[in-house]
């Protein structure tokens, strides 16, 4: 990563950032020395992260084919979208359908400014600057609104986000919050962090710590009720490796899920 995204405003290269961290996790060069740092003391505790973590990121590729080719989704909303990866939604949308439309938002500094430098937004993308917290406002906000019909069906995408929420903001509720917005057919997919039924797992703790208490590993139960209200399609939420995935082992960490609003 360059000097000058250093240099952006709100940017503190020796602060570990999530979205930098899970770029380097997923092979990526947009990061900083403290990134890495953070980075390979959370493999030396769980080598498996970073399987996990591209296994998360073949999941919402074949989440988002599955929605375009099998479902009938033209409109993506993708929040939490991170640093710009192989593979980015409009990409698998639009290899479908070149009409196909996809809004990324996030609202990290670095990637707002990767995502407006690389994104073809003349090709049926839009960068929008948002806040999970926020859900009105990100589906209300004028660069969305340009692009995305939310009075047709819509897939709202909040891969690797709902963890860094804490209860206090009510994740949930977040969901609800969206998917009210939205008509019949929409779709939610998500992605969470479990404690994979052992919540007192020292490397919870000290990874959590990693992330200054940010990092949110919830039971399978509280990760399931992010879907109250919606459908989940098969198989249901699962490890990130096992969604529609031909004899798939993959992590217990990572669950996945893809539902539908009735």
């Amino acid at each position: 990563m360059s000097e000058n995204e250093a240099g952006l405003p709100g940017v503190d290269p020796r602060v570990p950032n999530p979205a930098r961290i899970y770029n380097y996790f997923l092979g990526g060069k947009d990061n900083f020395a403290a990134d890495r740092a953070a980075a390979e003391a959370v493999l030396a505790m769980a080598p498996e992260v970073r399987v996990a973590a591209r296994e998360n990121r073949e999941f919402l590729v074949r989440a988002v084919d599955y929605l375009t080719r099998g479902v009938g989704i033209r409109q993506f909303v993708d929040i939490g979208a991170g640093i710009p990866a192989e593979r980015p939604v409009h990409e698998v949308a639009q290899a479908v359908d070149p009409d196909a439309r996809v809004a990324y938002v996030d609202n990290d500094t670095i990637v707002l400014s990767h995502a407006r430098a690389l994104l073809d937004r003349g090709r049926g993308t839009a960068v929008v600057g948002g806040d999970v917290r926020e859900p009105e406002a990100i589906l209300e906000a004028p660069e969305l609104a340009g692009l995305i019909d939310v009075g047709r069906p819509v897939a709202v995408i909040l891969i690797a986000v709902l963890h860094f929420v804490p209860d206090s903001d009510d994740p949930a509720a977040l969901v609800r919050r969206l998917a009210d917005r939205l008509p019949s057919g929409s779709h939610v997919v998500i992605t969470h962090l479990s404690d994979g039924g052992v919540p007192d797992d020292p490397r919870i703790a000290a990874t959590r710590e990693l992330y200054r208490g940010g990092l949110h590993f919830r039971p399978r139960k509280e990760i399931e009720a992010l879907f109250d209200g919606l459908e989940l399609v098969e198989p249901g939420l699962v490890g990130v490796g096992e969604w529609r995935r031909a004899g798939a082992g993959g992590t217990s960490w990572w669950l996945a899920g893809v539902a539908r609003k009735a």
